[in-house]
């Protein structure tokens, strides 16, 4: 009884595969519009990447972290965690990554 639905199962299977027997073209990529290639597009510049990260504690006991980034700025954060803001060495923030000594809004910090 068992071989009977099973041979009628493959029977049904075999049958089935043989439908819709239209010739397929397969491309790879799909179809394209001239203007969607990524040779018209632009270049693209990536972010800056992280030269060094410091954690320099300041004057008033406080903790700042650092992340000194290749095109000369910085991410000042209170925790490692978060994501920090962005400053250009200078009024705000004075120092550099190579350096253990920070000023940060007029404190003065160490690493």
């Amino acid at each position: 009884m068992t071989r009977t639905h099973l041979i009628i199962t493959l029977a049904a299977a075999a049958a089935l595969a043989g439908c819709n027997s239209k010739d397929h073209t397969i491309v790879a990529g799909g179809p394209q519009d001239d203007n969607s290639t990524v040779a018209t597009n632009g270049p693209v510049a990536l972010p800056p990447s992280i030269q060094s990260s410091k954690a320099y504690r300041c004057k008033d006991n406080k903790l700042v972290y650092v992340d000194w980034l290749s095109d000369g700025t910085a991410r000042v954060k209170k925790t490692r965690e978060e994501v920090g803001t962005t400053v250009t060495p200078g009024k705000e923030l004075t120092g550099t990554s190579g350096g253990s000594t920070i000023s940060y809004n007029g404190q003065s910090c160490k690493a």
